[in-house]
């Protein structure tokens, strides 16, 4: 039972982290020209992120993508963390028996 709660912590945990780091990158997309310069640096910060809230396969997957997706110019609003985040809990496949 202890092991479930600390699961369901760290799932709620990451969705929240997700939502605000999706929020942040997509603050730049609001400011005209400013913005595109900021995701230069926020590319390869998100991209460090990711891989450390996603382990193995997935975390490395998902931080290629989050840099791409971050420094190319109109995909800001593409929420690369929450659609990990699904993907991690939702259509990934697991090693567990049921």
């Amino acid at each position: 039972m202890q092991d479930l709660e600390v699961t369901s912590d760290d799932r709620t945990r990451k969705l929240l982290l997700g939502l605000l780091l999706d929020g942040i990158g997509m603050i730049s997309f609001t400011i005209p020209l400013l913005g595109e310069f900021s995701d230069v640096i926020w590319a390869p910060i998100a991209a460090f992120v990711m891989t450390r809230m996603y382990k193995g396969r997935v975390g490395k997957v998902a931080s290629i993508l989050t840099f791409v997706e971050e420094i190319l110019p109109f995909t800001d609003v593409i929420p690369s963390f929450t659609l990990t985040w699904i993907y991690t809990y939702y259509f990934q496949k697991s090693d567990r028996e049921i």
